[in-house]
Protein backbone atom coordinates (compact mmCIF):
# COMPACT_ATOMS: atom_id res chain seq x y z
CA UNK A 1 0.00 0.00 0.00
CA UNK A 2 2.85 2.37 0.85
CA UNK A 3 4.59 1.58 -2.45
CA UNK A 4 1.38 2.26 -4.31
CA UNK A 5 0.92 5.60 -2.61
CA UNK A 6 4.49 6.68 -3.43
CA UNK A 7 4.25 5.63 -7.08
CA UNK A 8 0.95 7.49 -7.39
CA UNK A 9 2.25 10.86 -6.18
CA UNK A 10 2.98 12.32 -9.67
CA UNK A 11 -0.51 11.40 -10.87
CA UNK A 12 -2.07 12.80 -7.72
CA UNK A 13 -0.19 16.03 -8.26
CA UNK A 14 -1.58 16.30 -11.77
CA UNK A 15 -5.10 15.73 -10.47
CA UNK A 16 -4.80 18.39 -7.78
CA UNK A 17 -3.35 20.94 -10.20
CA UNK A 18 -6.29 20.60 -12.62
CA UNK A 19 -8.77 21.62 -9.97
CA UNK A 20 -9.54 25.32 -9.58
CA UNK A 21 -9.96 24.85 -5.84
CA UNK A 22 -7.11 25.62 -3.46
CA UNK A 23 -6.35 22.77 -1.11
CA UNK A 24 -5.37 23.08 2.50
CA UNK A 25 -4.51 20.49 5.13
CA UNK A 26 -6.36 20.79 8.43
CA UNK A 27 -6.65 24.54 7.96
CA UNK A 28 -3.00 25.27 7.08
CA UNK A 29 -2.32 27.32 3.95
CA UNK A 30 -0.61 25.45 1.13
CA UNK A 31 2.46 26.77 -0.71
CA UNK A 32 0.21 27.26 -3.73
CA UNK A 33 -1.91 29.73 -1.76
CA UNK A 34 1.09 31.63 -0.49
CA UNK A 35 2.60 31.89 -3.97
CA UNK A 36 -0.70 33.03 -5.44
CA UNK A 37 -1.02 35.79 -2.85
CA UNK A 38 2.51 37.04 -3.51
CA UNK A 39 1.93 37.20 -7.24
CA UNK A 40 -1.40 38.97 -6.79
CA UNK A 41 0.18 41.62 -4.60
CA UNK A 42 2.87 42.32 -7.20
CA UNK A 43 0.49 42.74 -10.11
CA UNK A 44 -0.88 46.13 -11.10
CA UNK A 45 -4.60 46.77 -11.39
CA UNK A 46 -4.65 46.37 -15.17
CA UNK A 47 -2.56 43.21 -15.16
CA UNK A 48 -4.81 41.70 -12.51
CA UNK A 49 -7.79 42.16 -14.81
CA UNK A 50 -5.91 40.68 -17.76
CA UNK A 51 -4.62 37.79 -15.65
CA UNK A 52 -8.12 37.00 -14.37
CA UNK A 53 -9.53 36.90 -17.89
CA UNK A 54 -6.74 34.64 -19.13
CA UNK A 55 -7.12 32.37 -16.10
CA UNK A 56 -10.86 32.10 -16.67
CA UNK A 57 -10.33 31.22 -20.34
CA UNK A 58 -7.65 28.68 -19.49
CA UNK A 59 -9.89 27.21 -16.80
CA UNK A 60 -12.77 26.73 -19.23
CA UNK A 61 -10.46 25.17 -21.79
CA UNK A 62 -9.07 22.86 -19.12
CA UNK A 63 -12.57 21.81 -18.10
CA UNK A 64 -13.44 21.05 -21.71
CA UNK A 65 -10.29 18.98 -22.19
CA UNK A 66 -10.96 17.08 -18.99
CA UNK A 67 -14.56 16.47 -20.00
CA UNK A 68 -13.54 15.23 -23.45
CA UNK A 69 -10.97 12.89 -21.90
CA UNK A 70 -13.50 11.52 -19.39
CA UNK A 71 -16.17 10.98 -22.04
CA UNK A 72 -13.74 9.28 -24.38
CA UNK A 73 -12.46 7.04 -21.59
CA UNK A 74 -15.97 6.04 -20.54
CA UNK A 75 -17.02 5.22 -24.12
CA UNK A 76 -13.85 3.24 -24.82
CA UNK A 77 -14.26 0.94 -21.83
CA UNK A 78 -18.02 0.70 -22.30
CA UNK A 79 -17.42 -0.83 -25.74
CA UNK A 80 -15.38 -3.61 -24.12
CA UNK A 81 -18.31 -4.76 -21.97
CA UNK A 82 -20.71 -7.38 -23.32
CA UNK A 83 -24.04 -6.06 -24.55
CA UNK A 84 -26.18 -7.98 -22.04
CA UNK A 85 -24.36 -6.32 -19.13
CA UNK A 86 -24.54 -2.88 -20.76
CA UNK A 87 -28.28 -3.26 -21.26
CA UNK A 88 -28.86 -4.26 -17.63
CA UNK A 89 -26.91 -1.36 -16.15
CA UNK A 90 -28.12 1.24 -18.64
CA UNK A 91 -28.81 4.53 -16.87
CA UNK A 92 -32.53 5.15 -16.23
CA UNK A 93 -34.61 8.13 -15.13
CA UNK A 94 -35.22 8.51 -11.40
CA UNK A 95 -37.73 6.08 -9.89
CA UNK A 96 -37.67 3.77 -12.90
CA UNK A 97 -36.79 1.02 -10.44
CA UNK A 98 -36.28 2.62 -7.02
CA UNK A 99 -38.52 4.99 -5.09
CA UNK A 100 -38.86 6.03 -1.47
CA UNK A 101 -40.69 2.81 -0.58
CA UNK A 102 -38.43 0.32 -2.39
CA UNK A 103 -37.09 -2.70 -0.51
CA UNK A 104 -33.37 -3.12 0.26
CA UNK A 105 -33.13 -5.89 -2.34
CA UNK A 106 -34.58 -3.62 -5.01
CA UNK A 107 -32.04 -0.92 -4.14
CA UNK A 108 -29.13 -3.38 -4.14
CA UNK A 109 -29.98 -4.81 -7.56
CA UNK A 110 -31.28 -1.69 -9.32
CA UNK A 111 -29.45 -0.26 -12.33
CA UNK A 112 -28.13 3.30 -11.97
CA UNK A 113 -30.62 6.14 -12.13
CA UNK A 114 -30.34 9.90 -12.52
CA UNK A 115 -30.74 11.65 -10.14
CA UNK A 116 -28.92 8.92 -8.27
CA UNK A 117 -30.31 6.32 -5.90
CA UNK A 118 -29.83 7.03 -2.17
CA UNK A 119 -27.75 4.15 -0.80
CA UNK A 120 -27.18 4.69 2.94
CA UNK A 121 -24.23 3.24 4.81
CA UNK A 122 -26.18 0.36 6.35
CA UNK A 123 -27.39 -0.73 2.90
CA UNK A 124 -23.89 -0.50 1.42
CA UNK A 125 -22.49 -2.68 4.21
CA UNK A 126 -25.40 -5.11 3.82
CA UNK A 127 -24.49 -5.59 0.18
CA UNK A 128 -20.71 -5.53 0.56
CA UNK A 129 -19.92 -7.75 3.54
CA UNK A 130 -21.77 -10.97 2.50
CA UNK A 131 -20.34 -10.68 -1.04
CA UNK A 132 -16.73 -10.09 0.12
CA UNK A 133 -16.91 -6.55 -1.34
CA UNK A 134 -18.18 -7.88 -4.65
CA UNK A 135 -21.31 -5.73 -4.48
CA UNK A 136 -19.18 -2.71 -3.57
CA UNK A 137 -17.73 -2.93 -7.08
CA UNK A 138 -21.26 -2.56 -8.41
CA UNK A 139 -21.84 0.33 -6.00
CA UNK A 140 -18.69 2.04 -7.29
CA UNK A 141 -19.81 1.56 -10.89
CA UNK A 142 -23.31 2.83 -10.17
CA UNK A 143 -22.42 6.00 -8.28
CA UNK A 144 -19.80 6.97 -10.86
CA UNK A 145 -22.25 6.38 -13.70
CA UNK A 146 -24.97 8.36 -11.91
CA UNK A 147 -22.65 11.31 -11.28
CA UNK A 148 -21.43 11.18 -14.88
CA UNK A 149 -24.92 11.46 -16.33
CA UNK A 150 -26.02 13.97 -13.68
CA UNK A 151 -23.13 16.26 -14.64
CA UNK A 152 -23.91 15.87 -18.34
CA UNK A 153 -27.51 16.79 -17.74
CA UNK A 154 -26.74 19.76 -15.48
CA UNK A 155 -23.57 21.17 -17.06
CA UNK A 156 -23.10 19.54 -20.44
CA UNK A 157 -19.63 18.38 -19.36
CA UNK A 158 -18.19 15.91 -16.86
CA UNK A 159 -15.34 15.76 -14.36
CA UNK A 160 -15.25 11.98 -13.88
CA UNK A 161 -14.88 8.97 -16.18
CA UNK A 162 -18.22 7.36 -15.31
CA UNK A 163 -18.80 3.81 -14.17
CA UNK A 164 -17.13 2.16 -17.14
CA UNK A 165 -14.12 4.46 -17.32
CA UNK A 166 -13.49 4.37 -13.58
CA UNK A 167 -14.01 0.70 -12.70
CA UNK A 168 -13.00 -1.31 -15.76
CA UNK A 169 -9.41 -0.03 -16.19
CA UNK A 170 -8.88 -1.27 -12.64
CA UNK A 171 -10.59 -4.60 -13.32
CA UNK A 172 -8.66 -5.29 -16.52
CA UNK A 173 -5.40 -4.12 -14.95
CA UNK A 174 -5.78 -6.63 -12.12
CA UNK A 175 -6.97 -9.42 -14.43
CA UNK A 176 -3.90 -8.94 -16.64
CA UNK A 177 -1.36 -8.08 -13.97
CA UNK A 178 -2.14 -10.76 -11.39
CA UNK A 179 -1.51 -13.80 -13.64
CA UNK A 180 1.63 -12.16 -15.04
CA UNK A 181 2.92 -11.64 -11.52
CA UNK A 182 2.19 -15.25 -10.54
CA UNK A 183 4.06 -16.47 -13.62
CA UNK A 184 6.94 -14.05 -12.93
CA UNK A 185 6.48 -12.38 -16.30
CA UNK A 186 7.79 -8.78 -16.40
CA UNK A 187 5.10 -6.12 -16.43
CA UNK A 188 2.68 -7.77 -14.06
CA UNK A 189 3.43 -5.50 -11.13
CA UNK A 190 3.19 -2.46 -13.41
CA UNK A 191 -0.34 -3.38 -14.50
CA UNK A 192 -1.43 -3.90 -10.89
CA UNK A 193 0.12 -0.65 -9.64
CA UNK A 194 -1.25 1.34 -12.58
CA UNK A 195 -4.73 -0.11 -11.99
CA UNK A 196 -4.51 0.67 -8.28
CA UNK A 197 -3.32 4.22 -8.95
CA UNK A 198 -6.20 4.76 -11.38
CA UNK A 199 -8.89 3.62 -8.92
CA UNK A 200 -7.25 5.67 -6.15
CA UNK A 201 -7.29 8.81 -8.31
CA UNK A 202 -10.91 8.12 -9.12
CA UNK A 203 -11.72 7.84 -5.42
CA UNK A 204 -10.05 11.17 -4.62
CA UNK A 205 -11.91 12.76 -7.51
CA UNK A 206 -15.16 11.27 -6.22
CA UNK A 207 -14.61 12.84 -2.80
CA UNK A 208 -13.96 16.20 -4.42
CA UNK A 209 -17.14 15.98 -6.49
CA UNK A 210 -19.23 14.94 -3.46
CA UNK A 211 -17.91 18.00 -1.62
CA UNK A 212 -18.97 20.20 -4.52
CA UNK A 213 -22.43 18.65 -4.75
CA UNK A 214 -23.09 18.94 -1.01
CA UNK A 215 -22.22 22.64 -1.03
CA UNK A 216 -23.53 23.67 -4.45
CA UNK A 217 -26.42 25.71 -3.01
CA UNK A 218 -27.27 27.18 0.37
CA UNK A 219 -30.47 25.14 0.53
CA UNK A 220 -28.53 21.88 0.04
CA UNK A 221 -25.99 22.89 2.68
CA UNK A 222 -28.78 23.76 5.11
CA UNK A 223 -30.63 20.50 4.48
CA UNK A 224 -27.46 18.50 5.10
CA UNK A 225 -26.37 20.64 8.05
CA UNK A 226 -23.08 21.60 6.37
CA UNK A 227 -21.00 24.76 6.32
CA UNK A 228 -18.28 23.27 4.08
CA UNK A 229 -17.54 20.10 2.15
CA UNK A 230 -17.65 17.13 4.56
CA UNK A 231 -14.69 15.15 3.18
CA UNK A 232 -10.90 15.43 3.30
CA UNK A 233 -10.04 14.12 -0.17
CA UNK A 234 -6.45 13.27 0.75
CA UNK A 235 -7.60 10.86 3.48
CA UNK A 236 -7.97 8.34 0.64
CA UNK A 237 -4.16 8.08 0.72
CA UNK A 238 -4.05 7.12 4.39
CA UNK A 239 -3.87 3.53 5.67
CA UNK A 240 -6.87 1.77 7.21
CA UNK A 241 -9.00 2.57 9.08
CA UNK A 242 -8.74 6.23 8.04
CA UNK A 243 -9.32 5.59 4.34
CA UNK A 244 -12.33 3.50 5.35
CA UNK A 245 -13.67 6.33 7.53
CA UNK A 246 -13.63 8.87 4.71
CA UNK A 247 -15.06 6.25 2.35
CA UNK A 248 -18.02 5.62 4.63
CA UNK A 249 -18.55 9.38 5.01
CA UNK A 250 -18.63 9.66 1.23
CA UNK A 251 -21.26 6.92 1.06
CA UNK A 252 -23.35 8.72 3.69
CA UNK A 253 -23.22 12.23 2.28
CA UNK A 254 -23.69 11.20 -1.34
CA UNK A 255 -26.72 9.17 -0.27
CA UNK A 256 -28.07 12.13 1.66
CA UNK A 257 -27.51 14.43 -1.32
CA UNK A 258 -29.53 12.19 -3.62
CA UNK A 259 -32.21 11.87 -0.95
CA UNK A 260 -32.57 15.66 -0.81
CA UNK A 261 -32.57 16.02 -4.59
CA UNK A 262 -35.30 13.40 -4.89
CA UNK A 263 -37.30 14.94 -2.07
CA UNK A 264 -37.39 11.77 0.04
CA UNK A 265 -37.92 11.97 3.83
CA UNK A 266 -34.90 11.53 6.06
CA UNK A 267 -34.51 8.07 7.59
CA UNK A 268 -32.22 7.12 10.44
CA UNK A 269 -29.16 5.14 9.42
CA UNK A 270 -28.40 2.61 12.17
CA UNK A 271 -24.70 2.46 11.28
CA UNK A 272 -23.94 6.10 10.44
CA UNK A 273 -26.24 7.80 12.94
CA UNK A 274 -26.17 5.49 15.96
CA UNK A 275 -23.37 2.91 15.99
CA UNK A 276 -20.66 5.14 14.45
CA UNK A 277 -21.96 8.72 14.58
CA UNK A 278 -18.65 10.18 13.35
CA UNK A 279 -19.67 8.93 9.88
CA UNK A 280 -22.58 11.36 9.72
CA UNK A 281 -20.98 14.28 11.58
CA UNK A 282 -21.45 17.42 9.48
CA UNK A 283 -18.10 18.81 10.65
CA UNK A 284 -15.06 17.91 8.55
CA UNK A 285 -13.01 16.81 11.53
CA UNK A 286 -9.21 16.64 11.52
CA UNK A 287 -7.01 13.63 12.30
CA UNK A 288 -6.32 15.05 15.76
CA UNK A 289 -10.03 15.40 16.49
CA UNK A 290 -10.74 11.89 15.19
CA UNK A 291 -8.10 10.20 17.35
CA UNK A 292 -8.96 12.23 20.45
CA UNK A 293 -12.63 11.25 20.05
CA UNK A 294 -11.87 7.56 19.58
Amino acid sequence: MVGLQISSIPLLGLFLIKSHDIYSVDGFTTPLQATSRSITTALTSSSITRHAKEKNTDGLAGEDLLSDFCQGTNEFWKNLVIEAVRNYVEISPAESTVNANSTPFQKLTAPPEVPGIPRPVWLTILGSVPTALGWYGYYKFSVEEELYHHEMRERGKVSGCGGYGTLFPFVYGVLIGFPLTLLHIPGGEFFIEAASAWILLGQINLYNRVNQLCTETESIKKELGLTEGPLWEWWALLPPPLDVVVGLRQVHFLSEYWRVVRGYPKEKDLVADELFPFISMPERFTLKQFFSAT
